[in-house]
């Protein structure tokens, strides 16, 4: 009975649902845009054509969006919102309060209006690209990240932002995000902490033609990085050829035993060349160390030698200054006993009871009064 009725009336019956929107065509031009109900669509000679929209997806995507907004604009602002930007504006569509696209400049998007309620936020970004704190956050959870670049500048470190190579600002420690809108966004991270730099095993020849090696120590930190970055190309390899330069024409300048003995005095006079240099450059430098001077192999052994041959030689200076001390005391003791009979008489007596009590019978010959004769004339 109803397609009876639909022969006779030349219309078809078609049932919209609830979470659906119609678009009709008769013999190829559009009707119009149907709601939720029944409705009897123009069906001359079987040309109905019905193209069906699913609201959960809001985005209107069709072929026939230029026709249906050339045709029928008012049915098209009645059902459909379009949202458009500029060359130098980024637009966040919200749908009942939650992001649901984010737009880049010169850019289109249709939506369904009874999916909505919609709303939308427009920022200018010909200027500045940064992008709230709160909107990062809401625009990360909506899955949106695309949008922007995030960068991460940590606690004790400071982040230079280049724009199209240009220097823009700086940014403090934090999550920071700009939009991706065409143009390049740099940003590099610079550590502004005390850091230690090493500069180990450089050759280099004293005055008197020694090659040694050298470990040099530096501690530094970056106080200026808008310099530290922009002055040069790298402020830690400057650093480090400042060093190795300024050792270089210091130590090159002395010889091997100079170096050795004025350790101290090379550290002071070198660090003050670095620390100039390198604040020029935004870098503070403190606590620079000429660690260790190494020697070549056959070096070492030639100056082993020498350190055992002065070491020898002063032991025989003491050696023969403890045997002529020894010999000034027996000569001293001699003429005591040479002016002092008696204290002859008692050394010749001590040395009899020193003997007397290591052997077990002594025989003294000519008796102790002609011994004591005998010393004398001998003496004399």
């Amino acid at each position: 009975m109803t397609k009876l009725l639909e022969m006779i009336l030349g219309r078809k019956r078609v049932l919209v649902k609830e979470n659906e929107r119609v678009i009709a065509l008769n013999e190829g031009r559009i009707q119009g845009i149907y709601g939720a109900g029944m409705h009897w669509l123009r069906n001359t000679r079987n040309s109905l054509e019905i193209a069906r929209y699913d609201l959960t997806n809001p985005a209107f995507v069709s072929v026939y969006e230029k026709a249906l907004f050339d045709r029928l604009p008012d049915v098209a602002e009645r059902n459909l919102t379009v949202f458009r930007t500029a060359a130098t504006e980024v637009a966040v569509i919200e749908r009942d309060g939650v992001i649901h696209s984010v737009l880049m400049p010169n850019q289109k998007l249709v939506v369904w209006k009874d999916a909505g309620p919609w709303t939308e936020k427009r920022i200018d970004v010909s200027e500045n690209l940064t992008v709230d704190p709160a909107l990062t956050r809401r625009i990360v959870q909506a899955r949106k990240a695309e949008a922007i670049t995030m960068h991460l500048v940590n606690e004790g470190q400071v982040g230079l932002l280049f724009i199209d190579g240009a220097q823009a600002g700086t940014l403090v420690a934090g999550i920071h995000a700009f939009w991706n809108v065409g143009k390049a966004c740099q940003v590099k991270v610079i550590d502004l902490k005390w850091q230690s730099l090493d500069v180990s095993g450089q050759e280099l020849l004293t005055r008197d033609r020694v090659t040694i090696r050298v470990n040099i120590s530096a501690e530094y930190r970056v106080t200026d990085p808008v310099k530290a970055v922009t002055v040069v190309k790298d402020f830690s390899d400057a650093l480090y050829r400042a060093l190795q330069f300024v050792f270089r024409r210091t130590l090159g300048s002395l010889t091997l035993d100079q170096i050795l003995e004025r350790k101290v005095t090379i550290n002071a006079e070198a660090a003050e060349k670095v620390r100039e240099d390198m604040a020029a450059i935004g870098i503070e430098v403190s606590g620079i160390e000429l660690k260790d001077v190494i020697l070549p192999g056959e070096m070492r052994e030639i100056l082993n030698q020498v350190v055992a041959a002065e070491k020898q030689a002063e032991a025989n200076v003491i050696r023969r200054r403890e045997e002529t001390n020894a010999t000034r005391s027996l000569l001293n003791t001699a003429k005591v006993m040479a002016e002092n009979p008696v204290m002859l008489r008692l050394k010749e007596l001590e040395a009899l009871e020193t003997i007397a009590g290591k052997v077990g019978h002594l025989t003294i010959h000519n008796g102790t009064g002609g011994l004591m004769h005998d010393i004398i004339n001998l003496r004399d």
